[in-house]
């Protein structure tokens, strides 16, 4: 195995681990949002700073491979889309991170049954399974599998719109609680870009294996 192509299996290694890990930091915020568990909200917070260091590493793992072997089609595709799939999973995480937070600045649990109208919870299944698809997709270069997290996101666009009217009514029943509502409107909205970056990784993961490049056109 030539030294472009160990790079490249070590980049991809981390990059799963990234993968994984954000991953990881969605299931815990979606359990300490239901559960209401500071702890876990907590924790989420500090494997942020892991997340940090680890897209750090990655930037420059795709930097040496490409100022040291200069990589050609499908490798420098590779590396090229790794580079923005890194952007994208940081942003995604940090979007948790801010979930995470609001979680903390409570002191009672989010209502349940508010939780359940609003549909985050709904959201953050919709997440899990759209970040499921894009693990195996990346591992297993199947760009199918890419491709099915467009329709998911669609439902977290649906529920973005809708969540206004019902927080609304919500608010002037229970003006009191207004700051609560407000993150839990802040946190449909992170759900919904969340979706947004995952679907950027999808057109990564399609541009380096077919080199078909999906940006500003309909999705095939």
């Amino acid at each position: 195995m030539t030294h472009l192509k160990l790079e490249i299996k070590r980049l991809k290694s981390n990059m799963l681990k990234m993968l994984l890990t954000v991953e990881s930091q969605v299931k815990k915020t979606k359990k300490a949002l239901v559960t209401f568990d500071k702890d876990l909200a907590n924790e989420v917070r500090e494997t942020e700073k892991r997340i940090n260091g680890l897209e750090l590493q990655i930037d420059a793992d795709c930097e040496n491979i490409l100022a040291l072997y200069t990589p050609v089609a499908i490798d420098l595709r590779f590396v090229l889309s790794n580079y923005k799939i890194n952007n994208d999973l940081e942003r995604l995480a940090d979007n948790v991170d801010a979930i995470a937070s609001y979680i903390l600045k409570q002191e009672t649990a989010f209502d349940r049954k508010l939780l359940l109208q609003t549909k985050i919870i709904e959201m953050f299944t919709i997440c899990l399974k759209m970040l499921s698809n894009i693990i195996k997709a990346y591992e297993n270069e199947d760009t199918d599998l890419a491709r099915k997290v467009y329709a998911m996101d669609q439902s977290l666009n649906d529920h973005n719109i809708n969540v206004v009217n019902i927080l609304s009514e919500h608010i002037k029943a229970e003006p009191l609680n207004l700051k609560k509502h407000l993150y839990i409107l802040s946190s449909v909205r992170k759900l919904e870009r969340n979706g947004d970056l995952i679907k950027n990784v999808a057109e990564e993961i399609i541009f380096y294996v077919e080199a078909l490049v999906l940006k500003h056109k309909n999705k095939v």
